[in-house]
């Protein structure tokens, strides 16, 4: 199960062709977009960690949308490259880590925050869990498995937390961010559980079968 369905995933790609013609025809490279959409998730931590809540929560988004652009300027316009593959999902993972971050630095200064520990706990659990989740969805496909299940995936986590934060800000002593990513560390780690579960019952299945 996903949060944002494929049908989702389409209708906004649809909305987003013309400004990637656009991109490939003025030659724009897909590693300059991912440069800019990692230096907006930088952006948004920052903008976090000063307790500007809602501009980093609107970075965040931007963010997002630009990451959206350069897979398809490299399908679309013939610029796939191994590198380029690489440098976009690493540049991801340190955006992953930087908000939860930034989220946790506001939270132990802001004042008035109630458990301030426990909250920078659950941003470090958010970290790791994010991490893992992509991890595990990279290391099964270098196993030649495709691996896409899980409730809470990159999307999903930009949206938690930057459609509130626009809309709210911090909430009253931060306790919107804590409860957003008090929800993110708990999801992000069953999207992990599920795609443990999904390559073991893969991985034994062929072993099963191999051995009929």
């Amino acid at each position: 199960m996903k949060l944002v369905t494929k049908s989702l995933e389409r209708a906004y790609l649809s909305l987003v062709d013309p400004l990637v013609d656009r991109l490939i025809r003025f030659g724009v490279r897909p590693n300059a977009i991912t440069t800019v959409g990692a230096l907006l998730v930088a952006a948004s931590a920052v903008g976090f960690a000063f307790g500007w809540v809602r501009l980093g929560g609107a970075l965040l988004l931007l963010s997002g949308v630009v990451d959206t652009f350069d897979g398809q300027v490299a399908r679309r316009g013939g610029m796939v490259s191994k590198f380029g593959a690489f440098y976009d999902s690493t540049l991801d993972r340190v955006g992953d880590g930087a908000t939860f971050i930034g989220i946790a630095v506001f939270l132990l200064r802001a004042p008035g925050v109630a458990w301030r520990i426990e909250t920078a706990v659950l941003c470090m659990i958010a970290v790791l869990s994010s991490l893992l989740v992509s991890y595990a969805r990279a290391r099964a496909e270098g196993l030649g498995l495709e691996c896409k299940v899980g409730i809470v995936q990159r999307a999903e986590r930009l949206i938690a937390i930057g459609v509130p934060s626009v809309i709210v800000g911090a909430g009253p002593n931060g306790v919107v961010l804590q409860v957003i990513t008090g929800l993110l560390a708990v999801l992000s780690t069953v999207t992990v559980v599920q795609r443990f579960v999904y390559v073991y019952r893969l991985t034994e299945g062929e072993a099963t079968e191999s051995k009929q």
